[in-house]
C-alpha cells in the first residue's frame, strides 16, 4: 500500500508546475451539489466523482470575457474549438463531449442555470452568449451522473448567479483595446437582511479581427430575493438582445494568404433571449429542506448565411438550373432559369423560436440511519417546449469578394416550415451512507421520459413529410465509493448511466435517401435510437499542505472511460459539409487518465510576494468502436470505410494547461498561462485518412494595479507570442468559389492573432 501510494504522489507532483491566475483551487471542495436545483449538498470527499468548481471571484481574477474562456484555460479534461470564429459562440468539449451552439454535433453535456435546463429544445444546444458572466456566482462542472440527466453523458455544468445576498456590492468595469472590442458592465447588489437586488447590465461589441466578422451583444441579468428564518426565494430576470457574425472556417490555402480572409460571408446569428425563475427553499427541520422553481423561457433565433452554391446548368441544354440531374424548382412551382445571379451562391436563413416552461421540486433529508450518517434527495422536473422552425434558401450570386447577392427566387426542397413539442418527465434520487467514517456509498438515479410530437407546416406528401411522434424514457443508475485513505489522500470509483433522446433536429434530419442541409432543407424522419452511455471513473486526490506553509497543496489523479451505445453522428452526403443526414453508429468510446496539481503559497520569499501555481493534464483518447461507410471527404464519389479504432473527429489527445500567477504587496498582480492542444482530425474524416490539424501552445497573460480599494486598473494580453494556429478543421469544396487551384479541400478555423486590451473596475 505504501508503494502504491508513494507511485500516487509522484505521479501527481512530478508535472511541471506552472502557474494560474490568482487561486485556482482545483482541488477538493468542502461541499458540492448533488443535483441541479436546492443548495443542499455533501461534503466533497464523499462524492465518488470528479467536480471543478470556478467561483466569481475566480472570473473576476482570470479577467475573461466569458465561462467558456476561462473553461479553455482552466479546467482539467476541456477545451474550445473555434468553429464559428465568434468569442461569444464557442463548443466547449468536457471529456471529448461537446455543448455547442452549433447544430448537428452529437450535444453530450447538460447545461443548468439556477436549476433550470438551458440546452435548447430544438437541438440540445447551448448558447454560451446568453448570461453576462458578471452575473454568475459560481459553476460546477460534473462527470457523468445521471441525477441531471439528458444529454448527461460526459457530464453537466451547473451555473448559479449572483443575488443581493452573494453579491452585496456595486462595481462598474470597461475595458477596450484590439479589434475595436470594448466591453462596459454594470453590476449592483444589496440587501437588508430580509430582502436583497441583484442586476447586471452588459455590453459588448466589437468588428472582430476577422473581415465582416462585427459583434454587438446586450446583456441584462437580475433578481430579487427574500430571506426568512427557514426559507428563502428568488425571483430572477433575464434577457439579451445579441447581433453575432461568426464566419467560420476558412480554406488554408486563402488563409495562408491571408489569416484574416473568410470564404463566403454573412455568418449572422442573431438571439433574443427572455427568462425568468422563481424558485425558493423551506426548512421543514434541521434535516429535511424542500426546495424547487418553476420558469418560463423563450428564445428567438435568426441566423443568414451565405454560402457557396451546389446548383448548376443542367446537362440537357434545357438552360434550366438543375441539383444535380434534377431541375430545380421555386416555392411557387416554376422551374428556375440558369442565370449567373442565381447559380453561384445561395442565402440559408432560418428563424426558430423556442418556449420552454417547466419547474422542478425536491426534498434533502440528512441525518442518520441506523446510527450512520446518511444524505438523501429525492425529486421530480417536468419541462415541456414549443418550437416553430423556418428556413428557406434564397438562389444568390457572389460578389467579388465573396459576398451575397440575392435574388428573390427561394427553392421549394429547401423550404421548412416545422412545429415541434416536446415533453419531457424526470424523477431522481440520489443517496449517500456513511457506512464508517472514512468509507461511503452513493447510490444515484433517474427515470426521463420524453415525448415528441413534430408536425409538418408545409410539406403535404403523407409520404415525405416531418410528422412524426416520438417516445424515449429509460432508467439510469450510477453507483460508488470514497474512501479516506489517509487523512489527506481520499480514493474513489463510481459507475454511471446517462442517455440523450434524438433531438427534434436530427429525427427531422435522418433520411439517407434525402440528405439535408444544416439548418435547412429538413425532408423527413425516420427513427433514431436514443444514445446510452455508460462510464466507469476512478482515483485518488488529497492534499500535501503539511509541505507548505501558510498555503495549500492540492492535487487528484484519476481515469474514466466511457463508451456511448447507438451513438449518432452526421453522415456528411453531398459536396457541401453542412449536407448529410443523422444516423445511429453503435459504439463509440472515449477514455483517459487526468491529473491536477495546484499550490497557493503565501509570503514565498518575503512578506509581499504571494504565488499562485497550477497545472492540468489530460490524455484523452476517443475512437469508434464498429465500423460503417462515409463519404470520402477528399471526393465526393467515393465510399470509404470507418474501422474500429479510427479517432473522432475534433478532439484532441493530449491536453495540458499550466498558469502562474504572483500578487505583490496585495496590491499588484502578474499572471501567464499557456496551454496545448494535441492533433485532431478533421469534421469529415471519420475514417483518419487524411492529415490531421496540428497541435498547438498559446500563451496569455494579465496585470493588474489596486490604485485604492474602490479602484482597480488591468490589462491583458491574449496569444502573446502570435502564434499562428487552428482550433477547428473541416472538409469542404472550394474550386466552384476561388478556381481550381484552390484544391486542398481542408478548411480551418484560425485563431485569433495576439492582441491586448487595458481597462478600469470601480466599486463600492
Amino acid at each position: 500500500m505504501k508503494k502504491i501510494i508513494y507511485t500516487v504522489f509522484t505521479l501527481a507532483v512530478s508535472q511541471s508546475i506552472l502557474a494560474e491566475d490568482k487561486p485556482q483551487d482545483l482541488g477538493i471542495m468542502n461541499v458540492v451539489g448533488v443535483s441541479p436545483i436546492g443548495d443542499s449538498g455533501i461534503a466533497a470527499e464523499k462524492l465518488p466523482t470528479t467536480v471543478q468548481t470556478v467561483s466569481s471571484q475566480q472570473l473576476d481574477d482570470a479577467k475573461t470575457i466569458s465561462l467558456a474562456e476561462y473553461i479553455n484555460r482552466y479546467l482539467g479534461s476541456a477545451h474550445v474549438n473555434e468553429a464559428q470564429n465568434n468569442p461569444l459562440q464557442p463548443d466547449i468539449y468536457y471529456r471529448g463531449f461537446v455543448a455547442s451552439p452549433m447544430m448537428g454535433l452529437p450535444q453530450g453535456l447538460s447545461t443548468y442555470v439556477n436549476g433550470v435546463r438551458f440546452n435548447e429544445p430544438f437541438g440540445d444546444t447551448v448558447n454560451w452568449d446568453l448570461i453576462p458572466q458578471g452575473a454568475i456566482d459560481s459553476m460546477a462542472m460534473y462527470s457523468s451522473n445521471p441525477v441531471y440527466g439528458l444529454n448527461s453523458l460526459g457530464g453537466a455544468i451547473a451555473i448559479k448567479t449572483k443575488t443581493g445576498f452573494s453579491a452585496p456590492k456595486h462595481q462598474f468595469e470597461t475595458y477596450g483595446g484590439s479589434f475595436a472590442r470594448h466591453s462596459e458592465e454594470l453590476t449592483s447588489g444589496a440587501n437588508n437582511g430580509t430582502w436583497g437586488y441583484f442586476i447586471d447590465l452588459h455590453h459588448f461589441q466589437e468588428d472582430g479581427w476577422r473581415d465582416y466578422s462585427p459583434t454587438n451583444a446586450n446583456q441584462a441579468f437580475g433578481s430579487l430575493s427574500w430571506r426568512g428564518d427557514k426559507g428563502s426565494l428568488d425571483l430572477t430576470l433575464g434577457g439579451n438582445d445579441n447581433n453575432m457574425f461568426g464566419n467560420g472556417a476558412t480554406p488554408v490555402q486563402l488563409l495562408a494568404q491571408d489569416r484574416s480572409a473568410v470564404f463566403t460571408y454573412p455568418d449572422q446569428t442573431i438571439t433574443r433571449m427572455f427568462f425568468s425563475e422563481l424558485s425558493g427553499s423551506y426548512d421543514v427541520t434541521n434535516n429535511i429542506e424542500i426546495s424547487g422553481n418553476t420558469y418560463f423561457r423563450q428564445n428567438r433565433m435568426r441566423t443568414f448565411n451565405g454560402d457557396n452554391s451546389d446548383y448548376s446548368a443542367c446537362s440537357d441544354s434545357s438552360g434550366l438550373l438543375c441539383d444535380g440531374d434534377s431541375p430545380v424548382m421555386d416555392t411557387k412551382g416554376n422551374t428556375v432559369p440558369f442565370s449567373n445571379s442565381v447559380s453561384s451562391a445561395t442565402n440559408n436563413t432560418s428563424e426558430t423560436q423556442m418556449r420552454g416552461k417547466g419547474g422542478s421540486l425536491q426534498s434533502a433529508f440528512t441525518g442518520n440511519l441506523f446510527k450512520h450518517e446518511n444524505n438523501l434527495t429525492i425529486g421530480a422536473s417536468y419541462d415541456a417546449a414549443e418550437t416553430h422552425f423556418a428556413s428557406d434558401t434564397e438562389l444568390a450570386s457572389l460578389t467579388a469578394n465573396r459576398g451575397t447577392i440575392g435574388s428573390g427566387i427561394f427553392v421549394d426542397d429547401s423550404k421548412v416550415r416545422l412545429h415541434a413539442s416536446s415533453e419531457a418527465v424526470g424523477v431522481f434520487l440520489t443517496d449517500t451512507f456513511s457506512i464508517t467514517d472514512k468509507l461511503a456509498a452513493t447510490v444515484a438515479g433517474r427515470y426521463n421520459h420524453i415525448h415528441i410530437d413534430m408536425q409538418d407546416q408545409y410539406i403535404n406528401d403523407s409520404g415525405n413529410n416531418l410528422n412524426g411522434q416520438h417516445t424515449f424514457e429509460r432508467l439510469n443508475p450510477s453507483a460508488g465509493l470514497t474512501y479516506q485513505l489517509l487523512q489527506n489522500v481520499n480514493v474513489y470509483g463510481n459507475y454511471a448511466e446517462s442517455a440523450r433522446a434524438p433531438t427534434p433536429m436530427e429525427l427531422s434530419c435522418a433520411d439517407p435517401q434525402a440528405p439535408c442541409k444544416l439548418p435547412n432543407s429538413f425532408v423527413s424522419d425516420p427513427p433514431l435510437n436514443q444514445v446510452v452511455a455508460k462510464t466507469w471513473e476512478g482515483g485518488f486526490r488529497g492534499n500535501l499542505n503539511q509541505l507548505v506553509d501558510d498555503g495549500k497543496w492540492n492535487w487528484n489523479l484519476g481515469y474514466f472511460h466511457a463508451i456511448n451505445n447507438n451513438d449518432i453522428i452526421f453522415h456528411r452526403d453531398g459536396n457541401i459539409a453542412s449536407q448529410g443526414y443523422f444516423s445511429n453508429v453503435g459504439q463509440t468510446r472515449r477514455y483517459g487518465i487526468e491529473a491536477g496539481t495546484s499550490i497557493n503559497k503565501e509570503n514565498l520569499f518575503s512578506e509581499i510576494d504571494d504565488w499562485h501555481f497550477s497545472t492540468n493534464y489530460t490524455y484523452l483518447n476517443a475512437q469508434y468502436l464498429n465500423g460503417f461507410n462515409i463519404q470520402n471527404p477528399l471526393n465526393s464519389d467515393e465510399v470509404v470505410a470507418v474501422q474500429k479504432g479510427d479517432r473522432i473527429p475534433g478532439i484532441p489527445e493530449h491536453i495540458f494547461k499550466a498558469s502562474l500567477n504572483v500578487d505583490l504587496w496585495k496590491k499588484v498582480s502578474f499572471g501567464i498561462n499557456g496551454m496545448y492542444s494535441g492533433n485532431q482530425f478533421f469534421r469529415g474524416d471519420e475514417a483518419n485518412i487524411t492529415a490531421p490539424l496540428a497541435g498547438y501552445w498559446v500563451f496569455n497573460s494579465t496585470a493588474e494595479y489596486k490604485i485604492t480599494k474602490n479602484v482597480t486598473v488591468f490589462g491583458k494580453v491574449n496569444n502573446i507570442f502570435d502564434t499562428n494556429y487552428g482550433t477547428f478543421g473541416v472538409y469542404g469544396q472550394a474550386t466552384d468559389v476561388l478556381g481550381p487551384q484552390y484544391d486542398n479541400g481542408r478548411f480551418v478555423s484560425p485563431a485569433a492573432p495576439r492582441a491586448g486590451w487595458i481597462g478600469i473596475r470601480l466599486s463600492i
